[in-house]
């Protein structure tokens, strides 16, 4: 039983519980991570892994694996959605580690490879948390429960964990939607176009970024920013159609005309956010990523926030102890909450590499060369 309720529970295998969940192992703690899912499956579409995420993946030793599936490209480019005109070129090379873009799916399998057989139980949606103060018990929908010593939600902007601690609160349409499409490279070759590595068509009130998810360069992957006064749908997304693309990005440039022509099935999201939360821990539970800082995905930063949190609790965790963890808690929030507000901020402004900048703040970052703030701690 001393065991159990040393035991660390992650609420959420998506991409900052299962880093926490290899952080934490590889820290030695005892982890179980829950996860609402039946099963893993290679779901998502492209995901950027920046230099500052893959710092810490060099920690669990899945930097080169996730390195050799990927695309690596050399720069960001932003241009002008009609003309083509280059507004900037940010080298994404120099900052200590390798830019990756990728496919979220492959990704997530990567992650579970870092883990000890058995640390992701599927099937676990959480119903009740009930932090009694010596643990946290934890019940789900199939009948089973749980009990842990530390309980982190890292569980999405609709967070079970953080309505526990907060409340029931929807989160915020933000009048944008994202249409989302996976293209086979192939179909590409029949246009006199080049389809660079990783590019954001820049339109005035819209944009589309797209980039190679793979190393083999086979797959070719766009996601937009378009306004859509109201979210009238039910469920996490719908189905688009290659015509509402053409309507969305009419008069734009030919690269972006040959994308929407050569999509065969593209989806429509909706993008919430929430304003930043009063706490992001009470007892023996506290939020990481999405959960308590989710944000419009426009600096492509929201999944290496989490990862980043899931690395600075880990960090903060094993210099105070489990048994301190309201300490340790207290340390993770002083050392995250400014950069997470920051990108938070920037990424729902939607200018990032929008001119020529130095993103060194963002990719430069090194999670483990930050003095922690508060000296108190021993």
């Amino acid at each position: 039983m001393a065991q159990e309720k040393q035991t660390i529970a992650i609420i959420g295998a998506g991409l900052g519980g299962a880093a926490a969940g290899a952080l934490l192992q590889s820290a030695g703690f005892d982890v179980k991570i829950f996860e609402q899912a039946p099963s893993f499956t290679r779901l998502g579409a492209g995901i950027h892994m920046g230099p500052n995420v893959l710092k810490i993946f060099q920690r669990i030793g899945m930097d080169r694996k996730l390195i050799d599936i990927s695309s690596t490209p050399s720069h960001w480019f932003s241009r002008d959605g009609m003309t083509g005109e280059y507004l900037s070129r940010i080298p994404l090379k120099g900052y200590g580690a390798t830019y990756c873009t990728v496919h979220r799916g492959d990704l997530s399998a990567l992650q579970m490879e870092t883990m000890a057989p058995g640390t992701v139980e599927f099937n676990k949606r959480l119903t009740r948390l009930d932090d009694n103060g010596s643990d946290v018990y934890l019940e789900f929908q199939d009948g089973t429960s749980a009990r842990a010593a530390i309980v982190i939600g890292a569980d999405g902007i609709n967070s079970r964990v953080r309505e526990t601690l907060l409340g029931a609160e929807r989160p915020n349409y933000s009048g944008w939607v994202g249409h989302r499409a996976m293209i086979s490279a192939e179909k590409l070759k029949k246009f006199d176009l080049t389809f660079e590595d990783c590019v954001k068509w820049w339109g005035p009130d819209r944009h589309m970024m797209v980039y190679y998810t793979t190393s083999r360069r086979d797959e070719y992957y766009y996601v937009t920013g378009v306004p859509h006064a109201a979210w009238e749908f039910d469920g996490a997304f719908v189905q688009s159609s290659r015509e509402e693309m053409f309507e969305a990005f009419a008069g734009y440039h030919p690269v972006i005309q040959a994308l929407i022509e050569a999509t065969d099935d593209v989806t429509k999201w909706p993008l919430f956010n929430r304003n930043p939360l009063p706490l992001w821990s009470q007892g023996r539970m506290v939020l990481l990523g999405d959960a308590c800082h989710p944000m419009k995905p426009h600096m492509a930063q929201g999944a290496a926030m989490a990862i980043e949190d899931a690395a600075m609790l880990t960090r903060c965790l094993q210099e105070t102890g489990p048994n301190a963890y309201a300490t340790a808690f207290a340390l993770y929030e002083a050392n995250r909450r400014e950069r997470a507000t920051r990108v938070q901020t920037v990424s729902n402004a939607n200018t990032f590499l929008l001119t020529q900048e130095d993103p060194s703040w963002v990719y430069g970052y090194d999670v483990y060369a930050q003095p922690l703030q508060d000296k108190s701690v021993a």
